[in-house]
């Protein structure tokens, strides 16, 4: 597997464009995928009870299991809490991509994203349609212009694209993504867009898709907001020409492995680029009696906004993480926790077998100044392991969010 140039336009058969349109007043708002040959599709999308019109739409799609060839995003709206009109905007933005490119409009899955509860201002994204259509093509540029016009609070884009060998073949994955606050375990104010030329079953695919989400962008969190439109798309349109594969078996395992490492870069660029963020944490659980336990005690550690607000007060507070370990309800024997903080400035040990160590307060506050730090947890119960990403929670945030709308 190598990290390469470009992103949703690597695979082949995949062209993009995005642009602005007018849902926001000056920044790019716009953006399509397009693959000629049809593709297999897996998702994802948001735990959250209300979801948005894109959402509803896209999930029929899915479930009714079609294959697709277009996908259209409009940033700066999120088309949520919007009623009966939300779901004909959203039909109508699958129906003039599908116009443009002379395909049905259940062949288009539709995101959105932004200000939630307002009508979208249809005309102008339609217009925008019909325009970046006749603008879409594979080069890295129009790949930059779609992960650019995703993007609502990110200061940044997030893109990458990955080639891997499977039978002889180049395979490659790409992808981009969208999030910086209401970033939450169980999918969160996120999209994630993934293209890949690989040809391998739906059922492989779905499960693919599945399992990664588990331990990449279920495993982040910023706010602990879960939002309305959240949703990972993964197109699989077989141009790489590799046989099919419809078993778990090496090449499977190849794929899978690769989309582990896409899904978790991207998922930590959201992280990295949170609202307000002064510090990217990771947390580390190593020893635990099972997965499960290791996820819920570092999910537990990662959203609590105690341990959060203490890092960016650069406090090595440890006792805050104790606490959450405790009530994520994973099981373990706190007489057996060690806790080490970790940076570039180095690594002190906080607790050794459920023991405090004394230890020196000016050297954990010149650990814990760095921008990324890890927060090391030893359980000594087994075997299991599990990492979860956040960042601390800011003056800068609530300045952010509370004058998000307005």
């Amino acid at each position: 597997m190598i990290k390469i140039k470009g992103g949703i336009t690597s695979p082949k058969g995949y062209v993009a464009s995005g642009g602005h349109c007018g849902v926001k007043r000056k920044n790019m708002d716009l953006a399509l995928i397009y693959t000629n040959t049809p593709a297999n599709v897996a998702a994802t999308f948001t735990t959250n009870r209300v979801k948005a019109a894109p959402v509803l739409w896209n999930k029929k799609i899915v479930d009714e299991n079609n294959t697709v060839k277009g996908i259209v995003v409009n940033s700066g709206n999120a088309n949520a809490c919007t009623g009966e009109i939300g779901m004909i905007h959203a039909r109508q933005m699958a129906k003039t991509m599908g116009d443009a490119l002379n395909i049905n409009e259940e062949e288009v899955l539709v995101a959105s994203t932004g200000i939630i509860g307002l009508e979208l201002p249809i005309e102008k994204i339609c217009k925008g349609i019909k325009d970046f259509s006749k603008e879409l093509s594979d080069d890295e540029i129009s790949a930059n212009n779609a992960a650019n016009a995703i993007r609502t609070t990110d200061t940044y884009n997030k893109e990458i694209a990955i080639e891997i060998e499977i039978g002889n073949k180049k395979v490659k994955i790409g992808g981009m993504a969208k999030g910086s606050g209401m970033i939450h375990p169980n999918m969160a104010t996120m999209l994630s867009f993934i293209t890949t030329d690989i040809n391998i079953s739906k059922d492989l695919l779905k499960k693919a898709l599945s399992d990664s989400v588990q331990d990449s962008y279920n495993m982040i969190s910023v706010d602990g907001d879960t939002s309305t439109n959240d949703m990972v798309l993964l197109l699989a349109n077989g141009e790489a020409g590799n046989k099919e594969i419809k078993e778990i078996n090496e090449d499977y395992i190849i794929f899978k492995e690769a989309l582990d490492y896409l899904n978790k870069y991207l998922a930590k660029a959201i992280v990295g680029d949170g609202e307000g963020i002064t510090k990217f944490i990771e947390v580390s659980v190593e020893g635990a009696k099972t997965k499960e336990d290791a996820k819920l005690i570092s999910k537990s550690v990662i959203t609590s906004n105690l341990v959060k607000t203490a890092f960016f007060g650069e406090d090595a507070n440890w006792g805050r993480v104790l606490c959450a370990m405790g009530y994520s309800t994973g099981d373990f024997d706190p007489n057996k926790v060690s806790l080490n903080y970790k940076s570039n400035k180095g690594e002190i040990e906080l607790v050794k077998d459920g023991i405090p160590i004394d230890f020196d307060e000016n050297i954990a506050s010149k650990i814990i100044s760095e921008r990324d730090i890890t927060v090391c947890i030893k359980l000594g119960d087994g075997v299991s392991k599990a990492k979860a990403w956040g960042c601390d929670l800011s003056y800068e945030y609530v300045k952010i969010n509370g004058e998000y709308r307005t």
